[in-house]
């Protein structure tokens, strides 16, 4: 799986009765992790079967070692859920502060050195090599960074969502948007709509120093 692909299961779903059913885990993990190991590898080989690949030698060798599935602790509220995708889907590979220098001979970065107490050292690449990496954080083709099973699924959810949460009679709470007009900084005769205010993450200062408005109204 790439690296940056998540898939959000719900821990509830939706029986063939078209009853709510909730999934009561017995331990802190929704399925045990050993069996998923197992039924992944198992559904490997099956597809690889099912495309008339034969290789029976190579076939045995995968059942040789236990796979390992990695699965996170279910989170304990959604603000929880809405922080950890955050920190993958909205953010690019490297950022521009951990980019010391770049010119025709390579570039070099900063990184942290988990094996090494989590140290901050430097790394320079061949400008090809740097691209190469980066280039891996790049989703294929029809690929999306966030994927939903179950009654969250694009399909059912646009069919049958809303029904489902009228069933269960949930509040859908309604929020109002709160606007600030203030004059723009450049021209200082356009209006400026301020919608939401974010914290200081983004490029550094340095960067910003001659950027200018796309537009302002």
């Amino acid at each position: 799986m790439h690296p940056h692909l998540h898939c959000i299961v719900p821990g509830a779903g939706i029986d063939a009765k078209g009853n709510w059913q909730k999934i009561d885990a017995k331990d802190k993990f929704l399925f045990p992790v050993k069996a998923m190991g197992k039924i992944y590898r198992a559904k490997y080989v099956a597809s690889l079967r099912k495309q008339n690949y034969n290789d029976k030698a190579l076939i045995e060798t995968l059942f040789l070692k236990n796979w390992v599935v990695y699965a996170k602790r279910p989170f304990g509220n959604p603000s929880s859920v809405i922080e950890y995708l955050g920190r993958y889907t909205h953010k690019v590979a490297i950022s521009n502060q951990r980019i010391k220098a770049v010119n025709k001979d390579g570039v070099t970065f900063q990184y942290k050195d988990y094996k090494g107490q989590g140290i901050q050292k430097e790394m320079r690449l061949s400008v090809q090599e740097f691209v190469r990496r980066f280039s891996m954080h790049i989703l294929p083709h029809r690929f999306v960074r966030i994927r939903h099973y179950g009654f969250l699924s694009s399909t059912w959810k646009r069919k049958k969502l809303k029904g489902l949460q009228q069933k269960l009679a949930v509040q859908i709470p309604i929020r109002e948007v709160q606007t600030l007009l203030h004059k723009c900084p450049h021209c200082k005769t356009g209006t400026l709509v301020t919608i939401a205010v974010f914290g200081k993450r983004g490029p550094p200062s340095k960067y910003l120093t001659e950027t200018k408005p796309i537009a302002c109204s």
